[in-house]
């Protein structure tokens, strides 16, 4: 966080059409309610151009279309030029000049189109970040936690019609009821498995010595489909057996694009009680962040790594990992099992976690 943000205020992910925008990952802007204007992506020319969305996604109201990119025949995945061509992209859009290499509110001039929601957020079009500031505050009194709301918001063209807000549901983002802090340590951090700034969950997990690991230098993203398969053959035989273990992978968990992560279900991984997403070798993808499983993940008590060099959010062991002996393999999925538990801790208020190995695996 920057000043004058802090991470108790939270932050909310909007985009331009339907929200798969969101949840697969793609650029969509990303504020602070308590201070709408402070927009990081939008800080410079060079990062609005880059960070800003493009396309969005719409419902198709004809005949369900075979083959369709965005993985669902019933959804339209398009330009946000087709947005301005009926009138919608003036209600969230801003304006970039290269003449003077500048960015202007608003689509009364010719130039790029960025989606920066200047219209809402800066000039009071609707009032987003006062309903959401009130929404996560009254949420957090009523479950003693910080929570995750999903919301969406309809703007009419007509300024005399009225826009509305629709709440959709509200989540704890608390993992387990510890209410003291988990430090995680300069040892900890030198000695472990996998370490993330990047964690959805908080509490300790003790117990678990089962693992089961997408090799990362054996996966080839053209097989994930097959590697899916594979992880969830073990998942079900861990969960028949009433064995807990933490899950570690590449690409995003759940992707609806093949090329972009290993395509599971949630059935499918959901004896994991604690999952780690790391990125491709030779690839670099925006993490998905538990977005995916996000209502599955906080109601089963399921920790979240995110685990993204390229932005200094951790690492995963994987040559240490690669060394160890598997119980049993099915192409680049192993698993492991331990005679010591591992041991998973994870700081809901700094949002870091570590998997310490197990010969780490001793009481604090």
């Amino acid at each position: 966080m920057v000043s004058p943000l802090t991470a108790s205020d939270g932050v909310a992910a909007v985009a331009f059409g339907l929200g798969n925008t969101v949840v697969d990952g793609e650029p969509c802007l990303r504020f602070c309610p308590r201070y709408p204007n402070h927009l990081l992506q939008f800080s410079s020319v060079k990062l609005a151009l880059k960070n800003s969305q493009r396309q969005f996604y719409a419902l198709h109201l004809g005949a369900p279309r075979a083959g369709s990119a965005s993985g669902d025949e019933h959804l339209a995945h398009l330009g946000i030029e087709e947005a301005e061509a009926d009138g919608t992209l003036a209600l969230v859009a801003s304006t970039y000049s290269r003449e003077n290499d500048a960015i202007y509110d608003g689509v009364s001039r010719p130039g790029v189109r960025l989606i920066s929601f200047a219209p809402v957020l800066k000039h009071g079009m609707f009032p987003l970040a006062e309903i959401l500031s009130e929404l996560l505050a009254i949420g957090e009194r009523g479950t003693s936690a910080p929570v995750e709301v999903e919301f969406a918001v309809e703007v009419p063209c007509d300024p005399d019609e009225r826009a509305t807000f629709g709440f959709l549901q509200l989540r704890p983002l608390a993992l387990s009821r510890e209410s003291a802090e988990l430090a995680i340590t300069d040892e900890d951090r030198a000695s472990a498995l996998c370490h993330s700034r990047s964690v959805l969950g908080n509490g300790r997990l003790d117990h678990i010595r089962d693992l089961v690991v997408v090799d990362f230098h054996r996966f080839e993203r053209e097989r994930s489909q097959d590697v899916a398969l594979d992880v969830a053959r073990f998942n079900r035989r861990l969960v028949a057996d009433a064995v807990p273990y933490v899950l570690i992978g590449v690409g995003r968990w759940g992707s609806s694009e093949p090329f972009l992560g290993i395509p599971v279900g949630w059935d499918q991984i959901a004896g994991a009680r604690a999952i780690v997403e790391a990125g491709f070798r030779d690839f670099t993808v925006t993490p998905s962040q538990g977005t995916h499983f996000f209502q599955n993940l906080t109601s089963s008590n399921v920790g979240y790594f995110t685990v993204n060099p390229d932005a200094g959010e951790g690492f995963v062991d994987w040559d240490w990992l690669a060394a160890q002996p598997a119980v049993d393999e099915a192409s680049c999925v192993r698993h492991l099992r331990f005679d010591r538990p591992l041991v998973v801790k994870m700081n809901g208020r700094t949002n870091q976690g570590v998997i310490l190995k197990p010969k780490l695996s001793t009481k604090d």
